[in-house]
């Protein structure tokens, strides 16, 4: 029996990667013996599971059909055993966390550390992606995502700080030669710096102060990908141009100065990231991390006076 749930393992790898080479690789298994165990499976049977061809690998009718009541049979039969091994207080398993670069920076870093350390035997893996994708779709336990990204069936989580704000801020050497904006439509004159998004989106420029809210297209002196955000503040810091980015990655560069506040009053503010998953049956790993960022924000809370 164990044989039988190895080998319709392989098979759905071999499907989720549309590949024996990629599923070899995920399996740690030689392609040979990926493509040894498809064929013992085909045979026992009796029916095609795979058309192959020199440039891909794609399930038949009978395939699609396996792949699709199996793989959450197998997902299930993983999570009882690791929930099984986590009753003797000994946490293994994987978690898989889809997540925005946003949170790379110093946010999730902190928390994945502090959890890896309370639970050795788990294994972490994170895939940083700004698209908003479904996490599930990507093969992941969670994602991360900001506020107004969450879909209305999941389960979210709050994670990290509550409130987050945009700032802008330009090098002392760029204001002395431009001149500080005293609105953000003089922005439109001045040389600015830009995101953009994985999926092509330029990332807006918008302002807020009280119950006014402007948004800006202004015209980008350089683009960045929302990947290179680093190289993005080291170009404000050497005095490019203006940049509009997190408030949390700039506080250093304005405790040195290397970079001035610019506007301020007009700096929009936004919730947090969560954590969020589908809430049916999550593996045992989910289920420690929610917890333990259920811990976190109970820590944060302040205290009834």
């Amino acid at each position: 029996m164990s044989n039988n749930l190895d080998d319709l393992g392989v098979f759905v790898a071999v499907v989720r990667a549309g590949g024996f080479r990629s599923a070899a690789r995920t399996l740690g298994l030689s392609p040979a013996t990926v493509s040894e165990t498809i064929a013992r499976l085909e045979a026992r049977l009796d029916a095609r599971l795979l058309t192959r061809t020199t440039r891909s690998v794609t399930p038949t009718e009978a395939g699609r059909e396996l792949a699709r009541r199996i793989a959450p049979l197998l997902s299930e039969a993983a999570d009882a055993l690791d929930a099984v091994r986590s009753q003797s207080g000994d946490l293994r398993g994987r978690l898989a966390l889809n997540v925005p670069g946003a949170v790379m920076v110093d946010i999730l870093p902190p928390l994945i550390e502090e959890f890896m350390a309370l639970h050795p035997g788990v294994t972490v893996e994170i895939m940083v992606d700004d698209r908003m994708v479904d996490a599930v779709a990507a093969e992941c336990d969670a994602g991360i995502r900001y506020g107004e990204a969450l879909a209305q069936d999941m389960i979210a989580i709050p994670l990290g700080p509550r409130r987050q704000q945009a700032a802008l801020a330009a090098a002392p050497a760029y204001l002395a030669r431009m001149g500080m904006p005293a609105h953000p439509r003089d922005l439109l004159h001045h040389d600015c710096l830009r995101g953009r998004f994985t999926s092509g989106a330029l990332i807006p420029w918008e302002f807020e102060r009280g119950d006014e809210t402007i948004t800006l297209d202004v015209a980008a002196r350089l683009t960045i990908g929302t990947n290179g955000s680093a190289a993005l503040i080291g170009h404000a810091v050497s005095g490019l141009g203006l940049c509009l980015i997190f408030r949390n990655w700039l506080e250093p560069h304005f405790a040195s100065g290397a970079l001035v506040p610019v506007l301020p009053d007009w700096w929009p503010a936004f919730e947090g990231p969560y954590l969020y998953f589908h809430g049916r049956r999550p593996p045992p790993p989910l289920r420690a991390f929610v917890d333990f960022l259920r811990g976190k924000t109970r820590e944060a809370a302040p205290t009834p006076g």
